[in-house]
């Protein structure tokens, strides 16, 4: 057994093989991240708000756990494999990173992955990546050195602009969302409008002490 041990150890530190090993370890990885994530939500959600049989909801809550898994997984190797070729193909000659390898890497896999799938979990994924690229872009924004108009900024307004950011995203966000909500929520994906209309409207009706506190109808 230690023989066998010795020889995966020096199969998996073989510098040759890193390329490909890391498409693997980034799958196990994806998988794992995934799971961890996805099944203690999905567990709490489907049985607090769904209705059916236990078997029934078990089976929703394994499932949606396989596809975030499956999903990770899947962009990780799409991504790790683009990267790859990117480098190899490199106008240089040599195995070398370009500027925009990841960006075109990401693209291929966005698409792959989640670009062609528009279920509810796949726009979850993509919706909670945006609002955080979002972030970091207003961030970058204000950087020295970042785009033409990045001299303009003085360090002065650059640290207005830092400490107001937060403030008016979440600001705005909540007004934007409970506008839409008010006059469009048709346009509100299913499982925010639901959640809004368990807190917003359903709490303006009620008909006795029980749907009043103790139930919700």
């Amino acid at each position: 057994m230690d023989a066998f041990m010795a020889r995966l150890d020096a199969l998996v530190v073989n510098p040759d093989l890193a390329p490909l090993l890391s498409l693997v370890k980034g799958a196990r990885n994806g998988i794992v991240y995934g799971s961890k994530v996805r099944f203690p939500h999905a567990l709490v959600m489907i049985f607090l708000f769904r209705s059916g049989t236990f078997r029934e909801k078990l089976r929703l809550v394994l499932r949606a756990t396989r596809q975030h898994a499956r999903n990770l997984a899947t962009f990780c190797v799409v991504y790790k494999s683009t990267m790859i070729l990117l480098r190899n193909l490199s106008m240089s000659g040599i195995e070398k990173e370009g500027r925009y390898d990841s960006f075109m890497a990401g693209l291929l896999g966005g698409y792959v992955v989640f670009g062609r799938n528009r279920g509810s979990l796949s726009q979850q994924i993509v919706i909670y990546v945006f609002a955080r690229v979002m972030l970091a872009l207003a961030q970058l924004a204000v950087q020295p050195n970042m785009h033409p108009l990045s001299g303009l900024i003085t360090p002065e307004a650059r640290s207005r602009i830092k400490h107001n950011a937060w403030p008016v995203f979440a600001s705005f966000t909540w007004a934007f969302v409970m506008y839409i909500y008010r006059w469009h929520p048709e346009s509100l994906v299913s499982s925010l409008r639901s959640s809004m209309v368990y807190i917003y409207s359903d709490s303006d009706h009620w008909d006795s002490f029980r749907n009043f506190l103790i139930h919700n109808k």
